[in-house]
């Protein structure tokens, strides 16, 4: 088509006295420009001229465009000097980035050239100040047009992921901002920005052909006769390639655009600026210039966990992962060995509880081909299409969507954990040629098992993929008033009620994943009747009670005084802090704050007392670097005892003065303007939950178990022990749980007295200490986000 064009236009050119030295040049930009001329695409010509008489301009521009006009060929045209091409693209944004792809036809080279190199050099001179208007163009097509990867009928041309964002990709490569390309490796997904803009283009050159004219929306009665002509397969086959397109191109895309807007040239003052500090946000992570990098001493070929540690902290800051990161990640980072040390399965649930702040470090991984070395059963879901048009998204990015919204869910459940697990892998058994829940309980138990889980844990999880479609199933297809039905689900989940909170809540994740209108008040109120019919046929919970102590802790804690250890564990970076000092008031919150002021993350605790003495264990995980010397935690244990330092009002300042990782680093653009970055919220709102116990010293003081489910935030148990105790209340015994973000607290509590009043209070207090929920987006009240009620 090219040929036949440029053939054309150069015999006929010089029919009409377009040659070389001739004052006039043939020029063409778009499709023929680039070319890439489709079937029935309209040709966009410029006729150049060297400020010729305008009676002799208008005789070679009839004889020129006339014949083409009678051929019913579609004809974008102009004609100009190159001064006035020059004034139009300085001020029209299209105009510019359309003469950016000229190209010489016929006449007079030099004259072309000249318009070429000042354009290109006007673009590059400009930019600083186009930069965000070409930006503002982008997003208002993509708002028009919508995402391809995720559309039934996308818009190959104008859409998010398209044809039109790798030619813009060119432009800034033009500006010298950014070199066009992503760092993609030749096996990741997509195999790189140019075979995925390759395709897309083969796709819309069929899309012309059939349709007999240009058009540049896929329609579903076309795509079986496209995949069958290209050899892609049938319209499923068709979807998925152009889902993988897509979404490489718009990864690229977002990775161009970062670059270039921190390479643009800096004026004024702002080049006086001294450069962006590298900030720690995780061992081996820092932030720098709004970016995820690697620290300088980090060395991702021995240190597996790193890839997991980077997108957790991209995850929790909001900030975007540099793309020379996940080139280095994916060049030498080894893969985790089976099974994961927990602190690599620590990171993964820190990621996959920041809600939808998951979705781009996921996405970028999964682009760069790190995320399928994590979970190598990814790849039989990546850019599977829906087989039903009630589905929103690609079956991969609706597992993330379902773990995006199952975060907002993980304080309703005692395991957090496993619902965020489960909803991450619920439907993995898809696209296997059988039926995806016995086929994804199957990889449900592969998988918990190469993430390290305990055994009972592996089956909950298997079990909730096999069963994850049996509540709204059976709450929407049986009779709920027939005693069957619930004794049906009852012996189906083995009258487990752990799996049944889960899977409840896992209902709703996955149906608010699904689409517009899949959740609202109806099905929810049918699964949580069910749920609640379910509950009173099950048998009651066992209360938690903390391990027994050793007899070595025993012994300590009957030879008195204060006393510190710190114990390495089997994985490197864990470490066992135990902390016993005589009982006094405030003890557990004063151990946990120093702990906190010395960067020591608590993943799990005891707190218990014996002859006189608090016996109290932290399981511990440095933010940064190795843990401090047991005899510095001591010193401070001992002046917070005596009250020369107050740890909860340095854990304070500390945390005001260091926001990271809680909160994102301040960003400049390069005039030194702050750039907003979302600050991250809790997703769940907290809970606190009591459960009554039998007294047990026979000194008629009530008792009870107070258990938190809350996000994390630094020095949390310190501030929620101290605030229980302000109250008179004595913490007999404590064990904690970190999840991923969100904690477990359990205190098994010594009422001074007893009353609904008192425990209103407390909770409040204690609710008040931890981090507020992010509020619901408008498309979860648009879908009617209402929870189920489990007990």
């Amino acid at each position: 088509m090219v040929d036949l064009h440029d053939f054309w236009l150069t015999t006929k050119g010089a029919e009409l006295g377009v040659r070389p030295d001739s004052g006039f040049a043939i020029v063409a930009v778009g499709g023929l420009g680039r070319q890439e001329l489709l079937p029935h695409s309209d040709l966009d010509l410029i006729l150049l001229h060297d400020d010729m008489d305008p009676a002799v301009v208008s005789e070679v521009a009839d004889g020129l465009w006339y014949p083409l006009w009678d051929a019913h060929i579609k004809l974008d045209h102009s004609v100009r000097t190159v001064p006035q091409a020059l004034q139009v693209a300085a001020t029209d944004m299209s105009a510019a980035l359309g003469l950016l792809e000229a190209r010489h036809i016929a006449g007079d080279e030099s004259l072309t050239e000249l318009l070429i190199t000042g354009v290109r050099r006007q673009w590059r001179a400009d930019i600083r100040n186009r930069f965000v208007e070409l930006v503002d163009q982008a997003g208002d097509r993509w708002r028009r047009s919508g995402d391809i990867a995720h559309r039934a009928e996308p818009d190959l041309k104008n859409g998010r992921g398209g044809l039109r964002d790798v030619q813009m990709l060119g432009a800034l490569a033009i500006a010298q901002l950014t070199d066009g390309m992503a760092n993609l490796r030749p096996d990741s997904p997509g195999a790189g920005l140019q075979v995925a803009y390759t395709r897309l283009l083969d796709i819309r050159t069929e899309l012309h052909r059939i349709a007999g004219r240009p058009r540049e929306q896929l329609r579903a009665q076309d795509a079986d006769e496209i995949g069958a002509a290209l050899r892609i397969g049938d319209r499923f086959d068709l979807a998925r390639v152009i889902s993988d397109s897509a979404r490489t191109i718009s990864y690229s895309v977002d990775v161009g655009l970062r670059t270039a807007g921190n390479a643009l040239p800096r004026r004024g003052l702002a080049k006086l600026r001294r450069p962006p500090v590298r900030r720690p946000l995780d061992e081996g992570v820092v932030e720098h210039s709004g970016e995820v990098v690697l620290a300088r001493n980090a060395i991702p070929s021995k240190d597996p966990g790193l890839i997991l540690r980077v997108a957790s902290a991209s995850a929790r800051t909001g900030l975007p992962i540099s793309a020379s990161t996940l080139s280095r990640l994916a060049d030498y980072a080894p893969e985790l060995r089976e099974p994961w040390p927990s602190e690599a399965l620590s990171d993964l649930l820190v990621l996959l509880g920041t809600g939808r702040h998951m979705v781009a470090p996921i996405e970028a991984l999964d682009r760069t081909g790190l995320w399928g070395r994590l979970l190598p059963e990814w790849g039989a879901v990546r850019d599977l299409p829906p087989r039903d048009a009630i589905h929103t998204w690609t079956v991969d990015r609706h597992l993330v969507e379902t773990a995006a919204n199952a975060s907002r869910m993980t304080t309703r459940v005692s395991r957090p954990d496993l619902l965020v697990l489960g909803a991450l892998v619920h439907d993995l058994g898809k696209g296997r040629g059988a039926d995806h829940s016995v086929v994804g309980a199957e990889l449900a138990t592969q998988i918990g098992n190469r993430f390290g889980l305990w055994p009972d844990d592996v089956a909950t999880l298997s079990a909730m993929v096999r069963h994850h479609l049996l509540l709204p199933a059976t709450a929407t297809r049986r009779d709920l008033d027939d005693p069957a039905t619930t004794r049906d689900v009852v012996d189906a989940l083995g009258g487990d009620r752990l799996l049944l909170e889960l899977l409840a809540a896992l209902a709703e994740a996955d149906s608010l994943a699904t689409g517009p209108g899949v959740w609202g008040d109806w099905k929810a109120s049918l699964i949580g009747e069910l749920v609640r019919r379910c509950l009173r046929v099950m048998d009651g919970e066992e209360l938690p009670a903390p391990e027994p102590l050793t007899d070595e802790q025993r012994a300590r804690a009957e030879a008195g005084g204060v006393f510190v250890d710190i114990a390495p564990t089997e994985n490197a970076h864990t470490h066992l802090v135990t902390m016993i000092a005589p009982d006094s008031d405030g003890a557990l919150s004063k151990m946990a704050g120093v702990l906190a002021l010395n960067g020591l993350r608590c993943h799990s605790a005891t707190a218990q007392s014996h002859a006189g003495s608090v016996v109290d264990t932290f399981m511990v995980i440095p933010a940064f670097g190795d843990p401090p010397d047991a005899g510095l935690l001591r010193q401070q244990l001992l002046q917070a005892t005596a009250g020369t330092i107050d740890v909860l009002a340095r854990i304070d300042a500390r945390e005001r003065e260091s926001p990271i990782p809680t909160a994102p680093p301040p960003v400049n653009d390069p005039d030194g303007a702050p750039v907003a970055v979302p600050a991250l919220f809790a997703l769940a709102p907290p809970r606190v939950l009591w459960i009554d116990s039998a007294a047990s010293d026979g000194d008629g003081a009530p008792r009870t178990i107070l258990e938190l489910r809350a996000a994390d935030r630094s020095g949390l148990l310190s501030r929620v022990s101290a605030v229980i105790e302000s109250y008179g209340v004595a913490i007999e015994w404590a064990t904690v749980a970190t999840m991923g973000g969100t904690v477990i607290d359990t205190f098994g509590l010594r009422l001074s007295e007893d009353s609904a009043d008192l425990r209103s209070r407390l909770a409040d207090a204690v609710i008040g200490v931890v981090p507020p929920p992010e509020p619901p987006r408008e498309t979860d009240d648009e879908q009617g986000s209402s929870g189920v009620p489990i007990g």
